[in-house]
Formats: C-alpha cells, sequence, structure tokens
C-alpha cells in the first residue's frame, strides 16, 4: 500500500544498504516456557533495520513482542534465534550508547530535578564541573528552568517525563529505546510531550524506537511505522512517514494524507473483533 507515498528509488535502496545500520534484526525468535512447560514463541522470524538518525514507532496488539523487542536491542534479553547487531556489532551484552525510557518515569523520589537528570551524567563519565554545566543546560532546553530544587512529587506528569528525557539526554546515547514513555498522561500532555521529544530529535539527531498503542502519535512522530501481529509478533507494514515536518496541530489532524496513514496502520492491525 502506498497512501501516497514515494516510492524509493533504486539509487536510495542501494546507498542504505550500503550504509552500516544502527540496529539490524536478523530473523529474531523469542520464546519463553510458560507455567505448563510449554514454548511460548513470542518474536518469530523479525527482520528489521533501523538507519542511523532515523525513527521508527512500533505499535501492535498487547502481547505482541513489542518490549520484548527493546529488551533484546538492549542487551537484556538474549534471543532465541537469529541476532541484533548495534552499529554493525552483534548484542551480546548492554551495548554503550543505549538509552532506555519507560512508560514510568522511574526518577528518583528523593532527589531533585537538578540531581536526577545529574545521574545520566555521572552515568556518562562527565566531571563534577562538567556536570555543573551540562544539567543547567538541559533544564534550560527543557524548559525546567525555576524547578532545579523540585522533587518529584512537586512536579506534573508531564514535568516528571521532561526530567526523565533529561537524564537521557545527559547520558548522551546515540540510540533511544522508548516504551510507551508518554502512556500515562492525559491526550494533551502526551501531545506537548510528542512535540518536545521531536525538538530533541531534530536537535539531536539520535536514532530512536518507540513503542506505542497510540496510533496518531506514531504517525505524528515516526519516519516509519512497523505494525507488528498478534503473538508470535512478525511485521504485518512497515510503512514509511512521509508527511512534511513539523507536524502538529489541527492541520495535521485535517490532513488526508495522515487520516489515510492512521487507515493503514489500523487495517494492518489484526484485532479481535468486537462481540
Amino acid at each position: 500500500m502506498n497512501d501516497g507515498q514515494p516510492a524509493a528509488s533504486a539509487a536510495h535502496e542501494h546507498r542504505l544498504s550500503t550504509v552500516p545500520a544502527k540496529i539490524a534484526v536478523e530473523a529474531l525468535d523469542i520464546a519463553f516456557t510458560g507455567l505448563d512447560g510449554a514454548e511460548v514463541l513470542v518474536l518469530d522470524g523479525l527482520d528489521l533495520r533501523v538507519e542511523p538518525g532515523e525513527f521508527v514507532a512500533i505499535v501492535g496488539p498487547s502481547g505482541c513482542g513489542k518490549s520484548t523487542l527493546l529488551r533484546v536491542i538492549s542487551g537484556l534479553l538474549p534471543p532465541s534465534g537469529g541476532r541484533v547487531l548495534v552499529d554493525g556489532v552483534p548484542v551480546t551484552a548492554p551495548p554503550p550508547g543505549v538509552g532506555f525510557m519507560f512508560q514510568r518515569d522511574t526518577l528518583m523520589p528523593w532527589a531533585t530535578v537538578f540531581d536526577n537528570i545529574a545521574v545520566g551524567a555521572e552515568l556518562a563519565g562527565l566531571t563534577k564541573a562538567e556536570i555543573g554545566v551540562r544539567v543547567p543546560e538541559l533544564i534550560g532546553f527543557l524548559r525546567l528552568a525555576g524547578f532545579e530544587k523540585h522533587r518529584p512529587h512537586q512536579l506534573s506528569g508531564g514535568m516528571r517525563q521532561r526530567v526523565a528525557l533529561g537524564r537521557l539526554l545527559a547520558y548522551g546515547p546515540d540510540l533511544y529505546l522508548m516504551d510507551e514513555p508518554f502512556g500515562a498522561l492525559d491526550s494533551q500532555t502526551k501531545a506537548v510531550m510528542g512535540r518536545e521529544l521531536l525538538r530533541v530529535w531534530a536537535t539531536y539527531r539520535r536514532s530512536v524506537v518507540f513503542v506505542t498503542h497510540d496510533i496518531e502519535e506514531a504517525v505524528t512522530l515516526a519516519d516509519r511505522v512497523i505494525v507488528l501481529s498478534s503473538r508470535p509478533g512478525r511485521i504485518r507494514l512497515d510503512l514509511p512517514i512521509t508527511l512534511p515536518r513539523p507536524r502538529e496541530g489541527r492541520a495535521l489532524r485535517g490532513d488526508p494524507v495522515f487520516s489515510r496513514l492512521c487507515g493503514a496502520v489500523w487495517d494492518a492491525l489484526d484485532l479481535p473483533p468486537i462481540a
């Protein structure tokens, strides 16, 4: 299905094939042993390539292996079959330069905004003097100035997620793995955080793999949307999103191409019928 997207030229495809992928997932299988001792296949023969600086969103039914895929890419879970490479190197342990952001912000409740962000800088090996420069820069960049001494319970949900994003930026990874980072937020705050993430992505141009259940969020944010089937997860659709950026506001929601792209994702989801 084209949905108004231009087909990639042969020269473009050749260029992509010769540039090392940021992530290469090759014939990936993931299986677990169930409580009854039977094997449960979660991901089956998955092949996926993410380019340097590319923003890829992954959607699919609950239990299809979206979060599991992120755990394998991050080196937290070994594959049952196939392999994952980051920067051309097979992943056998957590690779350097990979940052994770979860739906829950996982902030330290006793620490201030400054100190929570500083954790990322410490993990990156910055000196105390460098942290004293870097953290205030990020606080200003993420519009958190004036809240440096606040603790998480004093912040809104959106501000807490900005602090979590600041910690990720302070660590300075080349690859962001994001597991429904805005899933717990209300729709308005989610839209604001989506804009913040795109601002960060446009500034730093890191590779992003973003798991979400929200189809409109996926189409708004990503360069490509990957749709996984029900378990065992297989790729049902790999959809390029070439809508011009920035993408936001009522004009985007009213764009017929946006509607067609969202419809294509919906059609690819093999959701059970409503009884």
